[in-house]
């Protein structure tokens, strides 16, 4: 477990940036009231085993005494790089995006489950939408009760989807709540064989 270098951290926040705006301040700057400590620490981002995490200072200290190849996890995961060196969000960080997401869609009831097999968000599924998103902007998905679903990339802007017919995509799929269902599915078919 070791911090960011430069490089890796400037991935990091630009793809953060994508999704919350200028609310990636918030993110960086989040008091941690976890440890023994009576002061406020502060979270930071940590890289172990090609994979990000947003982790409490006091729990960084604390995760010392463990061994690297013996450490399995710590904090929350928001995503991990590949070999190519790109950076990928994953599922874990959800709840830290749509705490300080810039760009948020809804969906209609009728379509929650769509979106949760992995399928792209169509005109017709959506419910609400905020305005000023532009194409390829990082939008998280809610469920009309607010309850976040996952994430995704703008297709369209605010002011196109006005206009498109109701099958047209709206929002790329990137990542559900329901990719730990899939994945545990997968995983018995694996055991089963």
């Amino acid at each position: 477990m070791r911090p960011l270098d430069e490089k890796e951290t400037t991935v990091v926040f630009e793809k953060l940036f994508k999704f919350t705006g200028n609310n990636l301040k918030n993110i960086v700057e989040n008091p941690s009231h976890e440890g023994p400590d009576k002061d406020p620490g502060r979270y930071c981002f940590r890289l172990h085993k090609n994979k990000v995490y947003y982790v409490s200072d006091s729990l960084v200290k604390r995760a010392t005494n463990v061994a690297r190849p013996k450490l399995a996890s710590i904090g929350t995961c928001i995503g991990r790089f590949t070999h190519a060196g790109n950076f990928h969000l994953t599922i874990e960080c959800l709840n830290l995006l749509a705490a300080n997401a810039k760009h948020k869609v809804w969906l209609k009831p009728t379509s929650e489950m769509s979106f949760l097999y992995a399928n792209h968000v169509l005109k017709g599924g959506l419910g609400r939408i905020t305005e000023g998103i532009a194409p390829g902007d990082g939008v998280v998905v809610f469920s009309m009760s607010d309850l976040p679903l996952g994430f995704g990339i703008a297709a369209k802007s605010t002011q196109d989807c006005r206009k498109l017919d109701p099958n047209a995509i709206v929002v790329l799929h990137q990542a559900d709540i329901g990719g730990y269902l899939r994945m545990e599915n997968q995983s018995e078919q694996l055991i089963e064989e």
